[in-house]
């Protein structure tokens, strides 16, 4: 039985680097503005996935276009605590919160130039085999790219997860 995410701990004023050991720029575009003449709720998570893809990308060698296993973002949540807008300059922060067999929590926040916390939430992508269209294990590849941004409490239950799966497939033949 899995157990439902834990909220995220409340906003201070300056969250440490060390929260967020993965860093992102993202410039505010005029269309990210809307009448109320900040950036739209929705846009946040584009600039989380944005984050969350460059790491894949530039880390564990994700290729969007022609890869055999993709993440699929199947859950997402935002905290907004301070509006942003048009132009500026922001910073997405990235954590692994959990690397589970199939699937992977990202802790997220976006900061102001001034490195001030702006929103903060969590994204969950399961990784699914593209050509079928069903989950898969969380490659090792990107596994191994991961545990550097896992967030230290987190670390000791990613290593038993990792060494379930590795007896489950020894047991099952498929190592």
């Amino acid at each position: 039985m899995s157990m439902p995410p834990q909220t995220p701990p409340p906003a201070t004023a300056h969250e440490p680097a060390p929260h967020y050991p993965w860093r992102h720029a993202v410039t505010t575009r005029w269309a990210d503005n809307d009448i109320y003449g900040h950036v739209n709720n929705a846009v946040y998570y584009q600039y989380f996935d944005s984050a969350i893809n460059a790491l894949l990308i530039e880390k564990a060698g994700l290729d969007i276009q022609h890869g055999t296993v993709v993440g699929f973002i199947v859950r997402s949540e935002c905290d907004y605590l301070k509006p942003v807008a048009y132009p500026g300059t922001l910073e997405v922060g990235v954590a692994v919160e959990r690397l589970g067999g199939r699937s992977v929590t990202y802790r997220v926040a976006l900061f102001s130039a001034q490195g001030e916390p702006c929103a903060r939430g969590r994204m969950v992508h399961v990784f699914v085999d593209t050509a079928h269209g069903r989950s898969v294990a969380v490659p090792e590849t990107t596994r191994q790219a991961l545990l550097p941004y896992l967030l230290p409490s987190s670390a000791a239950d990613a290593q038993a997860q990792a060494a379930a799966c590795n007896a489950g497939a020894a047991s099952a033949g498929t190592v």
